[in-house]
């Protein structure tokens, strides 16, 4: 999903129905993007998969950014910068979310990697001196009582691989977010992203080489490549290439409740595609996490970063 916070703009007050329309259907392409990894990674690796989705992904949103005109450029000195938030921002989350799922349940991976608004304002207030008014911090209190509530069963039962990955990609996510800001680069959101997925994917194809010795993407099965298709085009793609080009032109709440969408669709379609079960623990470490996004995205003057 989309790679840097942006301030607030001013928005047109009736901002256009279709733009509204197609924030919900990008919630919801982003939190089927999660389905599709975990459907698949019964036949493919991590590494294998998120190769093919970042490179058609990247492919993608480049494609779409040049046929419909828009700059690429990138300001002088800045590809630095662009390339740390790209290795953060999408080699490092991709690969952590892809084994946060295969070591514990897809919905409690989303639960706790969407808790990431909560770590920018964190690190905002460290790295750049914004400030946490009682509102952030109601919300890190929420963030941390949800995160304790949904983890704490686990532990009865060993290390939980899955919480402590789930926590690395919301970190990861956030890092990169707040990063960009502190560097205080001025390059266009949409060629942002793009050069960040082309970096993420060259980081991604040298841990493929690496870890699998060559991206292992055939044979497979039917429903498996129609998923790596998913991610690639619709989840990574085109979906990041609407987002940026329909965000400037919402309310800032509009695009909130479009990103608050994005988990509570990924926890819905665990649930029916993968017959996953939540505890009850999960619904409350979910319920709190959710309350701590929204206390942020709807409270705190920023456009959100939704992202699959």
């Amino acid at each position: 999903m989309p790679h840097a916070h942006l301030d607030r703009n001013a928005a047109p007050a009736g901002a256009p129905g279709t733009a509204k329309l197609l924030v919900l259907l990008l919630a919801f392409a982003w939190g089927f993007n999660w389905i599709a990894a975990a459907i698949a990674m019964h036949e493919i690796s991590p590494w294998s998969v998120r190769f093919a989705g970042s490179g058609l992904g990247t492919v993608t949103l480049f494609v779409a950014a040049l046929l419909t005109g828009n700059s690429l450029k990138v300001p002088r000195g800045e590809y630095k910068h662009i390339m740390v938030a790209g290795f953060l921002n999408v080699a490092a989350f991709q690969i952590l979310s892809s084994f946060a799922q295969l070591t514990g349940d897809t919905s409690r991976a989303v639960i706790i990697t969407y808790s990431m608004p909560i770590w920018a304002t964190m690190l905002g207030f460290v790295l750049l001196g914004e400030q946490l008014n009682g509102v952030r911090l109601l919300a890190f209190a929420l963030c941390v009582a949800g995160i304790t509530t949904l983890v704490w069963p686990l532990f009865a039962h060993g290390i939980p691989a899955t919480v402590f990955l789930s926590l690395g990609c919301a970190l990861s996510w956030a890092f990169a977010t707040v990063y960009m800001k502190w560097m205080k680069t001025t390059v266009e959101p949409l060629a942002n992203a793009a050069w960040q997925l082309l970096f993420g994917f060259l980081f991604i194809a040298a841990g493929t080489f690496m870890f699998d010795g060559y991206p292992r993407l055939w044979p497979m099965q039917t429903n498996t490549l129609l998923a790596a298709l998913y991610i690639g085009v619709f989840g990574v793609g085109l979906a990041h290439f609407l987002w940026w080009s329909i965000v400037g032109k919402l309310p800032t709440v509009t695009a909130s409740i479009g990103a608050l969408l994005v988990p509570v669709v990924g926890v819905i379609a665990s649930i029916i595609v993968l017959g996953e079960r939540p505890t009850l623990n999960d619904v409350i470490g979910f319920v709190l996490i959710f309350c701590a996004a929204a206390c942020v995205l709807l409270t705190g003057g920023r456009r959100p970063v939704p992202r699959a």
